[in-house]
């Protein structure tokens, strides 16, 4: 079955140089969306976005139910995206371009 993503509104946020997007994602049939899914979602939703530019938050899943809501910012600068809290910048990090691949850890031998 298809994966859909709904957008509930989308804003053009002139203020905070970002574009704001509320989603609703259906996916029934399949387990929760990782962060990565969705982000890998909202860069199809905005064309010509810069992945590291997005901020995905207030990700939820109603318990019983297929359906997953939330928000998206996708900042047209780094520097718009300073008003972001650092935490936000730490969570994001892994989906960063320039972000290490992620490693194995092997035991200390």
């Amino acid at each position: 079955e298809r994966i859909t993503m709904e957008i509930v509104s989308r804003t053009e946020n002139k203020l905070l140089n970002r574009i704001e997007i509320e989603f609703r994602w259906s996916h029934k049939g399949k387990e929760t969306p990782s962060k990565k899914e969705v982000m890998d979602l909202v860069k199809t939703l905005e064309p010509g976005s810069n992945p590291d530019l997005i901020v995905v938050k207030n990700c939820k899943t109603r318990y019983g139910q297929a359906l997953t809501t939330g928000n998206a910012f996708i900042y047209e600068t780094d520097g718009a995206m300073k008003v972001e809290p650092d935490y936000i910048y730490e969570r994001h990090k892994v989906f960063r371009s320039g972000a290490p691949a992620e490693e194995t850890k092997e035991g200390d031998e």
